[in-house]
């Protein structure tokens, strides 16, 4: 695994989740992202059908000198189509050692999903310092501050039901990153997006 990638990746709270649009239309939302200074995109590949727009997302990221990676990852195979497209990094919804060995081997950072402490302690015995919290809305903010306390050193990305007004609510609890979708096509939420990200820059510097 590539040390340090995940750490380098989320420099600010917010990372963006482009599911089920056709590769135009996640190219237009990943730009977008990027104007508002969320670096982290993820295109998710659960069906070949979202392939072009992984393809599409990882050339603009090319363009825009930002990395793109490949969700929903969930098999082996799925592995080597995203190595292929170009991703930078492979999130899946669970905990699979073959598809963590694999992303290794190949040289692609993984995050992987997580929502007990086993699945946390398995993660961390794999060499992986950064999980995927999910459901996160289902766990509840108060499950990110509960295993801050047996994992003091874990990164989390809190996904699933995210949005621009809870947000705060599960950074404040110990999630290090939030992930949004939907709340990049709402224009009511899109500054408050923006200002978790320039209050994030204002805490670094």
């Amino acid at each position: 695994m590539i040390v340090g990638f995940f750490d380098e990746l989320f420099t600010g709270p917010v990372m963006a989740i482009l599911r089920g649009m056709d590769p135009q239309r996640t190219v237009e939302l990943a730009e977008l992202a990027w104007d508002l200074g969320i670096e982290a995109v993820e295109v998710p590949i659960e069906t070949p059908r979202a392939e072009p727009s992984l393809r599409a997302a990882v050339q603009a990221g090319v363009l825009r000198g930002r990395p793109v990676g490949a969700g929903t990852v969930v098999s082996t195979e799925q592995v080597h189509t995203a190595k292929e497209l170009g991703a930078a990094f492979t999130v899946a919804p669970g905990l699979d050692p073959e598809v963590v060995w694999l992303s290794a081997e190949l040289g692609v950072p993984h995050l992987p999903g997580a929502a007990t402490p086993s699945e946390i302690q398995q993660a961390h015995r794999l060499g992986l310092s950064w999980v995927k919290a999910f459901p996160a809305a289902e766990l509840g903010a108060g499950w990110f501050k509960a295993m801050h306390g047996p994992f003091p050193g874990l990164r989390m990305v809190a996904t699933g039901g995210m949005n621009a007004r809870n947000a705060p609510e599960f950074l404040a609890a110990g999630a290090t990153v939030v992930a949004v979708g939907s709340a990049l096509e709402d224009a009511e939420q899109l500054p408050e997006l923006a200002k978790l990200v320039e209050e994030a820059e204002v805490t670094k510097s």
